[in-house]
């Protein structure tokens, strides 16, 4: 720390300053003036470039490239993905999952019944469609099988949220792959690697526990559904299937194939190509709209209807994920980045802890995992300029996992749990607080030793 200490400069604790100043505004502004996190990210890398001292124009420049290149590597991508859940919603691809994985499992399996469900419906769905899609199905299984509905309740949730964390498409794992130039490919392979113990025990196993330290949830009546019979035609579970992981089977394809084969290979090419996020979502969604939609008679119009309601739902996301990326070039033209690495390096801190903290820190104030990535990101990304891919890649997840740590009162998704399982604010804490925070914990303590095998 010596030697990190002689090299401090003035205008090195200006821009730590300016960085402290706009991050804690950002915070103010989305947690206390309610302000939307487009505006309060607009507002905070202003703030960061004229503390900092950038010129004008050159802020403006910063910002505006980080939104349009964030936008044009990601955007696209969002859409896509938000596509593909509509389809496998209206067409009754989703139910159809439900119903088939429900309809084989019965007692002590039900709980990991619904970790699947939750699992193969995130893959292509943000985390709020996804939700809404599962309580009801969870209330429905808690009913009719008598079981607490938390016992089950709990491992739909981990499903959900440790997708939505650390596994692409879904928006902030994208966008940090995206400041921190990651492969999408690797990263959705350990995302998966690391996902799936950490579902396990956040899910099934952590949901005992919560069962019993909440005996009592009792979700409103009017929310628990009669299912009715549906003779209204559908496609088929294996039809279904195959569409939801198309895309994560040419994405884990071509990392694959960037790993065992030669450049110059003409298989990589091909799988390079393919497995491409743009190229496999977009295949997925083309793919979707007719194994998915003739079965379901979904015609021209409908699905072009399909298609059109998607975007609408997303189009916040998208402008936080883009000012996001305004905010990180910001930081990085300022120079903050630099300053970070040297800190990193003088304290000797793992990059992938640090990248964990800071987004710690950022979703604690503005409770939310989106703006947390994003954010971090920004930050740390000089720290991945030397990463090979594997570490590029194990730092967005480092990220993400941090993202998720303890959902509380500033989280719309913590209202929206309390209120669906009729819980207290205490029970609440203790049970989808608690499982959020084992989430980023567990995820982490799998990332850092992960990153020392390759």
């Amino acid at each position: 720390m010596t030697i990190l200490a002689a090299g401090w400069t003035g205008h090195d604790t200006r821009l730590i300053g300016a960085t402290v100043l706009a991050i804690a505004l950002i915070v103010v502004l989305i947690t206390k003036v309610k302000l939307h996190p487009f505006l309060a990210l607009i507002l905070g890398s202003g703030v960061l470039g004229l503390v900092a001292g950038m010129p004008v124009d050159k802020l403006l420049k910063s910002f505006s490239g980080g939104v349009g290149s964030t936008v044009a590597s990601v955007g696209v991508l969002i859409a896509l993905g938000a596509m593909l859940g509509k389809l496998l919603a209206d067409s009754g691809g989703a139910d159809q999952i439900v119903d088939t994985v429900l309809g084989k499992v019965r007692g002590r399996g039900l709980p990991w019944a619904m970790a699947l469900v939750a699992a193969l419906i995130g893959l292509p769905m943000f985390f709020e469609i996804g939700l809404v899609m599962l309580i009801p199905v969870v209330l429905l299984a808690a009913k009719r099988s008598g079981k607490p509905v938390l016992l089950l309740g709990i491992p739909a949730l981990a499903g959900l949220s440790v997708l939505h964390g650390l596994v692409p498409p879904h928006p902030g794992p994208l966008a940090a792959a995206g400041a921190l130039n990651a492969n999408v490919g690797i990263t959705l392979a350990f995302g998966l690697l690391v996902g799936i113990p950490t579902v396990v025990i956040a899910g099934p196993l952590f949901g005992r526990l919560a069962a019993r330290m909440v005996p009592d949830a009792t979700p409103p009546a009017r929310l628990v559904p009669e299912r009715e019979s549906d003779d209204k035609p559908r496609p088929s579970f294996a039809a279904t299937l195959s569409v939801v992981l198309l895309p994560v089977v040419l994405m884990l394809a071509k990392a694959l194939s960037d790993i065992l084969l030669g450049k110059e290979n003409h298989l990589r090419r091909v799988l390079d190509f393919i497995g491409d996020p743009l190229v496999a979502l977009l295949a997925a969604v083309l793919v979707a709209m007719i194994v998915l939609g003739r079965p379901a008679g979904l015609n021209r119009a409908k699905l072009s209807e399909t298609i059109g309601d998607s975007l609408g739902p997303i189009a916040g996301i998208m402008l936080i994920v883009g000012a996001g990326g305004g905010f990180k070039q910001t930081l990085v033209d300022a120079g903050v980045g630099d300053v970070i690495t040297g800190l990193a390096k003088g304290a000797n801190l793992s990059p992938l802890l640090l990248g964990w903290l800071v987004a710690v820190a950022i979703r604690l104030a503005t409770g939310s995992a989106t703006v947390a990535t994003v954010s971090a990101a920004g930050i740390v990304a000089p720290l991945a300029a030397t990463m090979d891919p594997s570490h590029s890649a194990l730092l967005v997840l480092a990220i993400g996992a941090g993202s998720l740590f303890l959902s509380h009162v500033n989280d719309a998704g913590f209202w929206l749990v309390k209120e669906y399982f009729g819980m207290s604010v205490g029970q609440t804490l203790k049970s989808w607080s608690a499982m959020e925070t084992l989430i980023s914990v567990v995820a982490i303590a799998l990332i850092l030793p992960l990153s020392a095998l390759v």
